[in-house]
């Protein structure tokens, strides 16, 4: 018979901390939990361009960190929450001026 583990809290927090400490972007405090898409998207586009610790295009971090937090927390976030992170999406699509055709 196989043991379970549990994990420990810390464990499951990762996330939270790459959020909070991401070396590419400094981020707006809660930037995630407001429910305008356009205003996530220009704080993400705000911290994106002007980091200089970040890797890729402004466009690709701003991306990467909305869907990492898309992805990580998806499971815990409601519909309500997570409509506008979606959104945001293609605003920042339309703010780098990368719309889809």
């Amino acid at each position: 018979m196989a043991v379970k583990h549990k994990a420990k809290k810390s464990a499951k927090k990762w996330s939270a901390k790459v959020t909070e400490t991401s070396d590419a972007l400094d981020l707006d405090r809660e930037v995630f939990k407001s429910k305008d898409p356009e205003e996530i998207a220009e704080s993400l586009k705000h911290s994106a361009d002007t980091s200089h610790r970040r890797k890729g295009s402004p466009f690709q971090s701003a991306m990467s960190m909305l869907s990492f937090y898309i992805n990580r927390a998806g499971k815990n976030l409601t519909k309500t929450q997570k409509k506008p992170l979606e959104r945001a999406k293609n605003k920042l699509r339309k703010l780098y001026g990368r719309e889809e055709k």
